[in-house]
């Protein structure tokens, strides 16, 4: 492989995950602080890339930010009043609020199932116009994903520094007492998935404009490959301060990226690609778990009978 086609290899593998990483931090606010596994993810992310999609082919590239934003904080909201006011557990929530978004996302794509937007300005086009002639007019799309992941990273890390960032971090890890310090945990479990969502529908909006075209398939898998991201994440920088530990939901947004677009330079058929996600998973869960056993399997082995007889 040569070194051209290694470079091509890690930036696209560094776009692709910067983008995704808005997902892989929604996450990390919604089930690593807030202690709510949101299975809407998929749809939400659709919701962003589609509506994102609409406004922007009406004409206002940068009103299409703000637009799909306000769209995932709606269906944040659904969901988190689906488990706080009408008693339906979390992941039931989740995945309700993610069946009703398909039929959501094909209406505003105007009952079809793909958007094109070759003859569309976008804000990666309009980055390319501003740079064009400079050093970095290559690098515009990886310029407009790092704005957005570093204007993310420090929302959160002044958020969750505030009395209701507090509370929210509180709610995750203890209820009963959030409860008996007078803080409502119902308004801070909606607070942080409208919040959470937002950032989902980011990244689904900031793809479908990278792109330039959108599919009722595009958030397909993206709460396995949020969730794998964000224990890689875990393992290179899981411990310190709030800004620490989103670095590294990014970074193992990255990872699991280059992992992926490996798979694809190896030709591997587009079917096995989710397969690839779900291994990717179980060893990002199971991992620290399996480590944590080779001590006691070394003891098991050390103390089997046949070796006992092999030393004496």
């Amino acid at each position: 492989m040569s070194f051209d086609s290694v470079l091509s290899l890690t930036q696209t593998a560094l776009e692709l995950g910067l983008i995704s990483s808005l997902t892989v931090l929604a996450l990390f606010l919604s089930y690593s602080m807030l202690n709510v596994c949101d299975l809407s993810t998929d749809g939400c992310f659709t919701l962003g890339a589609t509506v994102g999609a609409v406004v922007a082919i009406s004409g206002h590239p940068y009103l299409a930010i703000p637009a799909a934003m306000a769209a995932g904080v709606a269906s944040g909201f659904s969901t988190a009043l689906l488990q706080t006011k009408m008693g339906i557990d979390s992941l039931l929530a989740g995945i309700i609020v993610n069946t009703a978004l398909y039929s959501v996302n094909i209406a505003v794509m105007g009952n079809s199932s793909l958007l094109n937007m070759n003859k569309t300005d976008t804000v990666f086009t309009i980055m390319k116009d501003v740079l064009e002639g400079t050093a970095v007019a290559e690098q515009y799309r990886v310029i407009v994903a790092v704005i957005a992941v570093a204007a993310v990273i420090l929302f959160l890390s002044l958020f969750l520094r505030t009395r209701l960032g507090l509370a929210i971090r509180a709610t995750g890890n203890n209820p009963d007492m959030v409860r008996s310090s007078s803080i409502n945990p119902v308004f801070t479990t909606i607070i942080g998935l409208c919040i959470s969502n937002s950032f989902t529908a980011l990244s689904g909006c900031l793809l479908a404009q990278s792109q330039r075209s959108v599919n009722i398939d595009i958030g397909s898998g993206m709460v396995t490959i949020a969730l794998a991201s964000l224990l890689i994440g875990n393992a290179f920088l899981g411990r310190g301060r709030i800004p620490v530990r989103a670095i590294g939901a990014v970074l193992g947004a990255f990872v699991f990226r280059m992992v992926y677009t490996i798979a694809l330079r190896f030709n591997m058929p587009a079917f096995m690609l989710k397969f690839v996600s779900s291994v990717i998973v179980i060893i990002a869960i199971s991992g620290p778990y399996l480590k944590s056993q080779v001590p006691l399997f070394k003891r098991r082995l050390e103390h089997r009978p046949g070796r006992r007889k092999a030393d004496a």
